[in-house]
């Protein structure tokens, strides 16, 4: 028993300072996801200079309560407090529940804005950018409740929803510090990877953090991480396909 003892701290130790490090990353999300949107969204607000739909409002209030919510269950999982956790479980369940709806509901009102303005082409076009990141964010979130008996799995999938979630907000930053002015309407496709890419970073972050503590990149960063570039590069070739257009303009045909 005195051996167990002597070994144990050094293992609680560094289970510790991993637990941890997903709450600093669900930080850094939080972080990101407001001053992101500080710009254009949150300074803009509180100035009552803004002006959207309750539908962009309720999306906006939505999607960053998950980054409280995120960093909420972090924490709890950190301190030990896994009852806790997961009694709370069944409000991220239907929290992202909600996103996915909203998500969904807030890219056919762009598609709707942009048709209003005479680019329904470039509205259309566009769409695939939002709706293809809140698909990929409930399939990640779906695979995480899936593994929820797999604490290593399902921290990490989260993790990657999370940061998935990321890449609008870091476009805001190239938008309000880089873009020139221009007319009004979706801006073209390719313009978002830069953004992603950034966002990407804190994946980075994590495929470093895992190396130095288990020797290698989980499987969630290496298969998730590479569905999430894809799903980012394949949106511009797909997003002028006719196949898309239909698809997406038959979206915009039943909402209008």
């Amino acid at each position: 028993m005195t051996t167990l003892t002597e070994f144990n701290p050094p293992r609680a130790i560094a289970q510790s300072e991993s637990s941890y490090f997903y709450f600093y990353m669900a930080l850094a999300c939080m972080a990101v996801a407001f001053l992101g949107f500080a710009p254009t969204y949150w300074l803009p607000l509180a100035s009552r200079s803004f002006s959207a739909s309750p539908v962009v409002h309720f999306h906006g209030l939505l999607f960053f309560a998950w980054t409280l919510y995120f960093a909420f269950q972090s924490w709890l999982a950190a301190s030990g407090r896994i009852a806790r956790h997961r009694a709370i479980g069944m409000i991220g369940i239907s929290l992202a529940t909600t996103m996915t709806i909203f998500g969904f509901l807030v890219a056919v009102e762009a598609m709707k804005r942009s048709a209003a303005l005479g680019q329904t082409d470039a509205g259309i076009a566009f769409a695939i950018v939002p709706l293809s990141g809140i698909v990929f964010f409930a399939v990640t979130v779906a695979l995480a409740i899936a593994a929820i008996r797999r604490p290593e799995t399902h921290k990490r999938l989260m993790l990657l929803a999370g940061i998935s979630l990321l890449d609008a907000a870091v476009a805001r930053w190239f938008l309000t510090f880089l873009a020139p002015p221009g007319p009004a309407g979706p801006p073209p496709v390719p313009v978002t990877i830069p953004p992603a890419f950034v966002a990407y970073l804190l994946l980075v972050v994590a495929i470093v953090f895992d190396r130095r503590t288990r020797g290698r990149p989980h499987p969630v960063y290496i298969y998730g991480g590479a569905a999430l570039i894809a799903v980012k590069l394949l949106n511009w070739p797909i997003s002028v396909t006719p196949l898309w257009h239909s698809f997406a303009g038959g979206i915009l045909a039943l909402a209008q």
